[in-house]
């Protein structure tokens, strides 16, 4: 069963950090391209960011590109997410995701994360 779990979510400032973490199980990791969603309060999910199972490739929503980093640690089997300069609109829910290819990922089948930019 695949598993993955979300954590590092908290309240922050405007144009503060926070880094979140997906714990992964119950499938292999390291040959898994892996994604980033959010979603906002009554929104629907969003796509933040994505990487290859080596790490060496990212990709990005404009909304966010030039402040998070997507990363991996295959020998931990986790992936994460350094989010830097947050605003407000950043305020959703994070999941981490499987993904099959580039095109299409598994809906996430973990809780999330909540994130919070507020002063």
């Amino acid at each position: 069963e695949v598993q993955l779990v979300e954590s590092g979510g908290g309240l922050v400032q405007p144009g503060g950090s926070l880094r979140l973490s997906c714990a992964a199980s119950g499938f292999t990791f390291s040959s898994s391209i892996m994604t980033w969603v959010r979603q906002a309060p009554g929104k629907g999910l969003e796509w933040v960011s994505q990487i290859s199972s080596s790490g060496l490739t990212t990709n990005y929503a404009d909304s966010v590109k030039g402040r998070f980093t997507i990363s991996r640690d295959n020998s931990k089997n986790t992936l994460y997410l350094q989010m830097n300069s947050l605003k407000p609109e950043d305020t959703a829910v994070y999941f981490c995701a499987q993904c099959r290819g580039w095109v299409s990922c598994y809906d996430p089948p973990g809780k999330g994360t909540q994130v919070t930019v507020s002063s």
